[in-house]
This record gives structure tokens, C-alpha cells and sequence, in this order.
């Protein structure tokens, strides 16, 4: 299996590679992103973009022979030492210029981060690994079809995760559905829990009740025409839940109700605001 893997790394060096060169040799940015880069720190603003397309020219033409069959052992060394250098530099990036952009899968400014350097190290594991490689990749991917295209999947997924520069094409379309599916600030009835919480901190019950929180709040939900909001509190040195019951239907801070409940027993202990939240007087703190 590790003389598999180790006969595939070639190709995810190389793909990466000549990624990386795409941007620096034919994105209309490339000029942009060389000066937002810390080789302006290294070699001055007028090498920047030269010392650019000079690096993406070795990027190219040393995937374009990790991916070409036959595999040179010196091949994956010079990939290895390339990588050690990229590493090199984002490291000196982020100490001598924190404000830098990467500049490397993307013209997109991106500062140097622990991602791109954990990619960077990625690199250098993966160009080690080729180097020890005692086969070429198209006899590994001819072997083992499933299993080989299984791991440079992963591989190319990790390099995805690595990389901040592509979190505009993956991460962010993930967290808008997210968003879409799971409503985070909504409860049942459309309203935004933030509507709710602000609410209930104009209220007298709220303010009444403000010394005894002890955090921000715990769990939500709706029943019938209430909105229940949950704080952890201390009343009379035991552990509580306070309890505010908010009416969807009325925007009005004097409406909020509040009762502190016994953790250990789920007994009512305080009700605040005319009455207790509409339960009764035994209330089943129950998330949603």
C-alpha cells in the first residue's frame, strides 16, 4: 500500500503545481498579487512580479514532468526541495510581513496562514514520499484503479482544505446551504431569535434577573404562541435555568415573562413579570 501511495504522489505535486503556475503566468492578476506578496519584502517592488513568473515558470515546468511518465527520482527531489522552499517562505512571510498576501493557489489576497503553511508541509511529505517511489504512477493506478484514484482524491481534497485562497469556491457555498437548511437565527415561526433576544434584554423581567445569568443563552424554541429562551443562572446558591417566555405575536419588552427552574428538580422556583411563563408550575426545560 505505501509503495502505491508513494508512486502516486507525482501526480498530486504536480496538479498543485501547475496550478499554482496558472496563476502566476496567465491570471490577469498576477501583477497585483506579486506586489501584495512578501517578495517585495525579499527582493524589492520592481523584481516582484519578474521573481513571480520566474517561480510559476519552475512551477510548470516541474509539474509538467511529475505528471509526463516516466518519473525521475531526481524529479521528486527537486519537487521536495521546491516545496521545502515554499515552506520556507511562508514561514518567513508570516514573521518579517504578517500583512502579505500568499500569492500561491490564487491571486485572490490571502494572508499567510497555518493552513497554507500545513499545506506547504503536505508538499514536502508527499515530494519525499515520491522520491522513495520504486514505480511509476501508471503502473500503481493500473494495479489498483479503485484504491489509487481513492487516495489521490483525498490527497487533492486535503490541499482543497489547506488552502484559504479556495474558500470562496467550496466553503462558503457549503455554509450558505447550510444556512438555508438549518436557519440558525430562526425559530419555528420565522421570527430571528435575534429579534427575540433583544427583545427580552429591554425587558423588566430580563433586568430583574440580569445578576443571576451566568450565560449567554442556552437553548430556544417555540411552543404555540411563546418563544422560550434559556440562560444558565444561580439563585440562592444553587444551580438554576432561567426560563424567559417571549410572545411571538407582541414586540413589546413589558410582555416578557421569566421563572427560574431548579436544575435538580425542574420546579419553578421565581416567577417574574405577573406570572410564570404559561407551562404551569412544573416546567420541563426541553431542547429543540
Amino acid at each position: 500500500m505505501i509503495e502505491m501511495i508513494a508512486a502516486l504522489q507525482p501526480l498530486v505535486v504536480g496538479a498543485v503545481l501547475i496550478w499554482s503556475a496558472r496563476v502566476k503566468l496567465v491570471s490577469r492578476h498576477a501583477a497585483a498579487a506579486a506586489h501584495r506578496s512578501a517578495l517585495v519584502r525579499l527582493v524589492g517592488q520592481r523584481r516582484a512580479l519578474p521573481a513571480y513568473r520566474l517561480l510559476g515558470g519552475v512551477e510548470l515546468t516541474l509539474g509538467g514532468l511529475l505528471l509526463l511518465p516516466p518519473v525521475l527520482r531526481l524529479e521528486a527531489v527537486a519537487a521536495t526541495v521546491l516545496a521545502a522552499g515554499f515552506l520556507a517562505y511562508l514561514g518567513y512571510a508570516r514573521r518579517a510581513a504578517p500583512t502579505s498576501s500568499c500569492g500561491c493557489l490564487s491571486a485572490r489576497p490571502t494572508p499567510v496562514s497555518g493552513r497554507g503553511l500545513a499545506r506547504a508541509g503536505l508538499l514536502v511529505a508527499a515530494g519525499g514520499l515520491a522520491a522513495l517511489a520504486t514505480t511509476g504512477w501508471p503502473d500503481a493506478l493500473g494495479d489498483r484503479p479503485v484504491a489509487g484514484g481513492a487516495v489521490l482524491l483525498v490527497e487533492l481534497a486535503a490541499v482543497v482544505a489547506l488552502s484559504p485562497e479556495l474558500d470562496r469556491a467550496w466553503l462558503l457555498p457549503l455554509r450558505r446551504l447550510s444556512a438555508r437548511l438549518t436557519h440558525p437565527l430562526r425559530g419555528g415561526s420565522g421570527v430571528p431569535l435575534l429579534a427575540t433576544v433583544q427583545q427580552l434584554q429591554l425587558s423588566d423581567a430580563y433586568r430583574r434577573v440580569a445578576a443571576l445569568l451566568r450565560s449567554d443563552v442556552r437553548e430556544h424554541w417555540d411552543d404555540g404562541e411563546w418563544r422560550f429562551v434559556t440562560h444558565a443562572a444561580r439563585y440562592q446558591g444553587r444551580p438554576v435555568t432561567a426560563v424567559f417566555a417571549v410572545p411571538l405575536a407582541d414586540p413589546e419588552p413589558g410582555a416578557v415573562r421569566v421563572a427560574l427552574v431548579d436544575d435538580a428538580t425542574g420546579h419553578t422556583l421565581l416567577g417574574l413579570a405577573g406570572t410564570a411563563p404559561p407551562t404551569g408550575g412544573r416546567l420541563a426545560v426541553v431542547p429543540v
